[in-house]
């Protein structure tokens, strides 16, 4: 008289994708390979949408208003970064919320030769900053169009921004120039440095 065994299941049954998710993270450990999940927001023409497919491409592209969304992935020095570009304009920012879960890095973009608008830049700034789903988000702000005569520099961002004022997270400001393609690895860079994983 002899027992049966029930049959051995070969296969790991995975709950939720707990499994994988815990195995791909450790790969990338192993293997060295971050991740990073960037929100990538602004007021409407402030370059957003130009930056993604400048880092993406390496090339200046065309682009019309974003009403919606872009997601790419972007990999640098050994960094998957997947950017999503949000649109800009007032009647979608309140939508900006829904893409906040999960987030490790906002990168802000504004017009640095946008002087007008940099109140209602600073409103929406801390708007995003404030919510619970971005508390432990890192800031990079890009302040874009450094080309165009009158462009504020950093220190005057972030004074104008007010993020000096912010203590319970990292924050930097890059100067860049979208169409160029200048400071946007440099923001990168501090993103991989600053972000943890």
């Amino acid at each position: 008289m002899y027992l049966k065994c029930p049959k051995m299941v070969s296969e790991p049954v995975f709950r939720d994708g707990f499994a994988s998710s815990t195995m791909g993270k450790l790969l990338s450990k192993i293997f060295g390979k971050k991740e990073m999940r960037i929100l990538m927001l602004g007021l409407d023409a402030a370059g957003k949408t130009t930056i993604l497919y400048k880092l993406k491409l390496g090339q200046s592209v065309t682009t019309i208003p974003t009403v919606g969304f872009n997601v790419e992935t972007v990999t640098y020095k050994n960094v998957k970064f997947n950017v999503w570009d949000v649109g800009g304009q007032d009647k979608i920012r309140p939508l900006w919320r829904h893409y906040y879960t999960g987030t490790q890095a906002l990168i802000f973009v504004l017009d640095a030769a946008d002087r007008d608008r940099v109140d209602e830049a600073r409103v929406e700034l801390h708007r995003i900053i404030n919510d619970r789903e971005m508390k432990d988000a890192i800031i990079l702000v890009f302040a874009n169009k450094q080309d165009l005569p009158d462009a504020m520099k950093p220190h005057e961002i972030q004074d104008k921004l007010g993020l000096t004022r912010i203590r319970d997270r990292n924050w930097y400001v890059q100067p860049t120039c979208a169409a160029q393609g200048d400071g946007l690895h440099e923001g990168l860079s501090w993103l991989s440095s600053n972000c943890k994983p």
